[in-house]
């Protein structure tokens, strides 16, 4: 049994709702309906009356909810235990970070805030964006590091999480260069022709940008599916060779770019690149979870940096004016 399928039975039955719940776990409701289906086959019992709407309990569920909850709060103090036990829990900030961001964002920001902040202890895990979410929901890390867009939110309590937009990102088709400069593959392709696409899995935060930007388009592009993966820098590597075109976000290009090894495939073309926000989250402070001191103390020094950089921008367009 995984813990986790505790945490969605017990969201279940405070829900009442298979889609409130899998919005608030951050699974689609089939993904989200096979875990329940896994802890009634540990478990041998129906725990959910599927005849009935809302959605109502069984007698068996009526009687495992309270022990899922007792179960769950003793593994989760154990943890918070051991955690609370390691020698630099208290001085060592966690983050939860795309791999992309891990690689581009990360390494720099951090500079930076060394440079204004003072030294850090850090430990990064780096995911996918799903799994980074779930990791500072469940309480494995201090900080959440990840993109944002309108279309494809990150879907956070705000009544329990803080947020602070750190930039953005721009996601864009890139090809190889040819002898002359030039994009080996430019879009859009045609129907005789179509480009060797190199493509995000389905299940990759970024795959879903890229069918944003193609579901937006009032003419198609004309691609053809030659590789895929859940990985930005793969799908580079894979450019570099020159394999075929494939949307990346613009910060992992600086060098490639500079050094004119990629280039964008789009001709300059706004319609065929999406803008995403890099977001940092935290879990709200409580009476019974105060957090690290560490983490508070950075937390209002980032909020004070994004305060003044706000009114400077205020004040700028008020001259500009």
């Amino acid at each position: 049994m995984e813990s986790k399928w505790l945490e969605d039975f017990i969201s279940l039955v405070e829900t009442r709702s298979f889609s409130r719940s899998a919005e608030l776990r951050h699974v689609t409701q089939p993904a989200f309906s096979r875990r329940i289906q896994s802890l009634e086959a540990w478990l041998g019992a129906d725990l959910i009356d599927r005849t009935s709407y809302p959605t109502r309990l069984t007698s068996a569920g009526e009687v495992f909810y309270e022990q899922a909850v007792e179960m769950l709060g003793q593994i989760n103090n154990t943890r918070a235990l051991l955690r609370s036990k390691r020698p630099t829990s208290q001085t060592t900030v966690d983050f939860a970070v795309p791999h992309t961001l891990s690689l581009t964002f990360m390494p720099k920001w951090l500079s930076t805030l060394e440079n204004d902040f003072g030294a850090l202890s850090t430990r990064l895990i780096a995911l996918n964006v799903h799994d980074a979410v779930m990791t500072i929901v469940e309480g494995g890390c201090d900080l959440l590091l990840c993109y944002h867009h309108p279309r494809q939110p990150v879907q956070l309590d705000a009544s329990r999480y803080d947020m602070l937009k750190m930039g953005s990102e721009v996601l864009r088709a890139y090809s190889r260069c040819d002898q002359d400069g030039q994009p080996l593959y430019r879009l859009p392709g045609t129907p005789e022709a179509p480009l060797p696409f190199l493509s995000y899995t389905n299940n990759a935060y970024l795959g879903r940008m890229v069918e944003l930007i193609l579901s937006d388009l009032k003419k198609p592009l004309h691609l053809e599916k030659r590789y895929e993966t859940d990985m930005a820098e793969s799908l580079k590597m894979m450019a570099l060779e020159g394999h075929g075109l494939a949307f990346l976000p613009e910060s992992s290009l600086t060098r490639e770019v500079r050094q004119k090894q990629l280039v964008r495939a789009d001709g300059g073309q706004s319609e065929w690149e999406v803008e995403m926000e890099i977001r940092l989250y935290r879990e709200r402070p409580t009476v019974t979870r105060p957090g690290k001191v560490l983490i508070n103390r950075l937390w209002e020094y980032l909020s004070a940096q994004q305060n003044k950089s706000v009114a400077e921008d205020v004040r700028r367009k008020i001259r500009e004016k």
